[in-house]
């Protein structure tokens, strides 16, 4: 499942930079995928590419942009409900230059335990 930032977002930024896929992007800015630049997802408010959203899996063990969020405006997005494994693979895809190591449940939110 990708994530999305909602609405109550306030414009800080402080996410962009926290994405490990370059996913997210300032409201109005045009956004690369595939070496093609695309229209921007939302012309007003910061917006994550779905397509370049690992939920941060392979990276870290929780989402980056979540965890820094002032007002928790990021969240699961509804309609990109995706597996662990295909997101893993997504950041494979992503990522070709990067030996990434299996995953853990020390490096999953997905496997840890209660």
């Amino acid at each position: 499942m990708a994530t999305i930032i909602t609405e109550e977002c306030i414009n800080c930024g402080a996410c962009e930079p926290e994405c490990p896929n370059t996913a997210i992007y300032a409201g109005g800015v045009q956004f690369e995928y595939g070496g093609q630049m695309y229209d921007p997802i939302s012309n007003d408010l910061y917006y994550i590419v779905p397509e370049k959203c690992t939920e941060c899996v392979g990276h870290f063990d929780q989402e980056q942009c979540a965890a820094v969020c002032p007002v928790d405006c990021c969240v699961p997005d509804p309609n990109y409900v995706e597996t662990e494994e295909q997101l893993f693979e997504r950041a494979k895809l992503l990522h070709q230059d990067r030996e990434f190591p299996d995953l853990t449940e020390a490096t999953s939110r997905f496997m840890k335990t209660a």
